[in-house]
C-alpha cells in the first residue's frame, strides 16, 4: 500500500475494482480544512476518464508495472503488432490501447511497452518522432504571413498544422505528447 503523496502522472493505481492510470494530479491545500489531491484518472480497460479525489496521506494500492522495450513492426487492422527486441516475440496491442498513440508509429521505432503481469496497459513514446510529409498544399512564393499554417498528412495518415513552407517529402519532428509540429528535420534520427 502506499500515500496520496505517491501520485504522479502515468502512475497506475488499483480503485474501486478497476486498474486506473493517473492522467493529471494536483496537491490541493485549501486556506481551511485539509489537503487533498485532485486527480484525472484514465480506465485503463475502457478508456473512459474520470475525476477523482483523495484525502492527503490516504491509502491507495499502486499496480506494479514492468517495462519492455519493443519495436513496432505493422499494424494489422485494430491491432497493432511490436516485437520483443531480446526474445523476438511479438505482441499484438488494440487501437484501443494505443488511442492517439498510434499516429506517431512507424516500422522500426522503439517504444517501452508497459505489461501488469502478460496485459499491455500502456505505451510510452518517445518525446518526439520524425515523420514524413505524405500529403500537402503547395507553398505559393511570397506567402510569408507570420504563424500562418496548413495542413499537412504525415506517412502514418495522420494530420498536422504546420508552417506554410513545408513541402512535400520533408521529414518533420513531431512532439508525441502535443501532436504538434516541431520543426523540419534535416535527416531520420
Amino acid at each position: 500500500m502506499a500515500t496520496t503523496a505517491e501520485i504522479r502522472n502515468g502512475v497506475v493505481l488499483f480503485h474501486r475494482g478497476k486498474r486506473l492510470k493517473v492522467v493529471e494530479f494536483q496537491h490541493v491545500k485549501p486556506g481551511k480544512g485539509g489537503a487533498f489531491v485532485r486527480t484525472k484518472l484514465k480506465d485503463i480497460r475502457t478508456g473512459k476518464v474520470i475525476d477523482e479525489t483523495f484525502n492527503a496521506g490516504a491509502r491507495i494500492e499502486l499496480v506494479r508495472i514492468e517495462a519492455k522495450q519493443m519495436q513496432y513492426l505493422y499494424q494489422d487492422d485494430d491491432q497493432f503488432v511490436f516485437m520483443d527486441n531480446q526474445t523476438y516475440e511479438q505482441t499484438n496491442v488494440s487501437e484501443d490501447t494505443l488511442g492517439d498513440q498510434g499516429n506517431y508509429l512507424k516500422p522500426g521505432l522503439n517504444v517501452d511497452l508497459l505489461f501488469d503481469d502478460q496485459e499491455v496497459l500502456d505505451v510510452r513514446l518517445p518525446a518526439h518522432v520524425i515523420l514524413e510529409v505524405t500529403e500537402t498544399e503547395p507553398g505559393l512564393r511570397g506567402n510569408t504571413a507570420t504563424g500562418a499554417t496548413k495542413p499537412a498528412t504525415l506517412e502514418t495518415g495522420y494530420t498536422v498544422q504546420v508552417p506554410l513552407f513545408i513541402e512535400i517529402g520533408d521529414m518533420l519532428k513531431i512532439d508525441t505528447r502535443t501532436g504538434d509540429y516541431i520543426e523540419r528535420a534535416k535527416s531520420e534520427s
